[in-house]
Formats: structure tokens, sequence, C-alpha cells
């Protein structure tokens, strides 16, 4: 609810804004609230069947990185409507604050996703020493300059995608997973074993993430310097559930303006 709201007010024209909302199952309230609070908003609903990622997922570092749901984007394109060329995906952690559609728009230069990276990050750390150590999968890489890039925000050619077969690539590496261990993260691996050093650089300021701190502890982080576009509360800690247990970071009450199941005011009050 607080990213649809964002979205819709620093978009400059929010009437072509066409969401795509992915469940893990169908909740009514949740619908209701939808429609209640942007009575005009055009959006689909598509179920994701946690059978697809069935016998698949092995176990991360955090629970929540094991839910059917958290896959569900490696499966966009075999989701949404074939009419549907281009998706932005966004994670639900998230709220934007500036048009949207600058993002949408990005010229893909012939890449099949584009996404902030981050070329100073330490790129081994997300594979394990048994993947770095096997000679035929220590030359997954090889041909490219791989870079992390954060999957909560993700410019996809859904078409390009299809043609690729890019979900059965990242399938066959899960299924090396369940056998070999080769990393801890979750989906975030598969992506970046297809993807990496392949995909279209976009600025950082579409993806300040990593407020909600790291994975185990959740701590809590400053904002980074420079433009901002786009704040993602990635990590295990998230504002609204600090700002509920009244132990809010910070950054978190540039979150609390959106959030539509609670009046702002009461969050400025504390």
């Amino acid at each position: 609810m607080a990213a649809v709201l964002s979205i819709l007010q620093h978009s400059t024209c929010p009437e072509f804004v066409e969401f795509h909302f992915l469940w893990a199952r169908f909740e009514p309230e949740v619908l209701s609230n939808i429609k209640s609070a942007f009575p005009y908003l055009k959006f689909n609903v598509y179920r994701f069947d946690s059978n697809r990622v069935r016998g698949k997922i092995s176990k991360s570092i955090r629970q929540a990185l094991d839910q059917p749901l958290n896959y569900a984007r490696i499966y966009l394109a075999d989701i949404i409507p074939a009419d549907v060329k281009r998706v932005l995906y966004l994670d639900s952690d998230l709220v934007v604050v500036d048009d949207v559609a600058k993002l949408w728009k990005v010229d893909l230069q012939g890449k099949v996703l584009a996404a902030p990276e981050y070329c100073h990050a330490n790129f081994s750390k997300y594979f394990t020493e048994s993947f770095w150590s096997d000679q035929m999968f220590s030359k997954t890489f090889e041909g490219r300059k791989p870079c992390y890039f954060n999957t909560g925000v993700m410019v996809v050619d859904v078409e390009k995608w299809r043609q690729g077969e890019y979900t059965k690539q990242m399938e066959e590496w899960m299924v090396v997973q369940k056998q070999k261990r080769i990393y801890h993260l979750g989906s975030l691996p598969p992506f970046l074993l297809v993807l990496a050093g392949d995909i279209r650089a976009v600025d950082h300021n579409w993806n300040q993430h990593g407020l909600g701190g790291d994975n185990l502890e959740g701590k809590c982080r400053s904002l980074h310097p420079g433009p901002i576009s786009l704040l993602h509360w990635s990590g295990k800690g998230k504002p609204w559930l600090r700002l509920d247990s009244r132990k809010p970071c910070t950054v978190d009450h540039l979150w609390a303006p959106y959030d539509l199941y609670r009046s702002s005011a009461h969050y400025l009050e504390e």
C-alpha cells in the first residue's frame, strides 16, 4: 500500500501506471483495502503457485528468504499476460520518491534486465567456498565482469526473458544448489549466476537499499549520500514493524507518510 501510494503521488501521469500484484494466497481484506484506498487504480492480481518451486528452495540464512513468494520474480514472464512486454518489478518494502516512468523508460541497450549495479561489493561472498573451489562452477563468470545487483528493483524485458528461457536457466542453478550448497541467500544468487555482468546498469538513486539493516540483526542504517529516487528497506528490519513497536530507526520516518494503515501523524507524535 505504501509503495503504491508513493508511486502515484510522485508520478507525472499516474493514470498510465498499471500494477500487477503477486500474492501467495488470495486475501479478500487486502483486495478490499486496495479498492477503497485507490478506487481508480488499474491493477491485476496473480496468485503465485508455490508448487512451481516445491523441492527447489534451499534453506537460507533468513527464514523470510525461503518463502515461495520470494521466488516469484523468477517466474514473472510466465505469470503476467503475454501482451505485457516490459515490467518494473518492485518489492513491497519500498517507497518511490521520483517519477517512476523515468526508470520504466530506461534504454535497456539490448539487455534483458536493468538495475543499479554495486561493483564495489565483494562479489565472492554471495557464493560458498565449494562454489569457488569447483573447477567447473568457478568458470561461470568467464567473459563477464560480475557485480552485485539487488533484485528488489528491476526493469525486465519480458519478451526477451521468455525467448532466452531465463526462468529455466535459474531453475537449473536451483537444482545444483539442492545438491551442492553453492550459496546462502534465497532467490538472489540464481539471478547473479545467470545475469551478473550482463545487465543494463542504472543510477544508484533508483535503489537506496539496505535500510532494513543486514539479514541477521536488522540494525539501523543511515542513508547513503547523494540523490534518492527510491527508498528500499531490504534486510531484516521493516519500517512498519519498527514503527509499531515504537522503536523506529531515523529512516523509518520516511516511510510513515505513505503508511495508509495508520495515520502518519501518529508516528510524528511519537
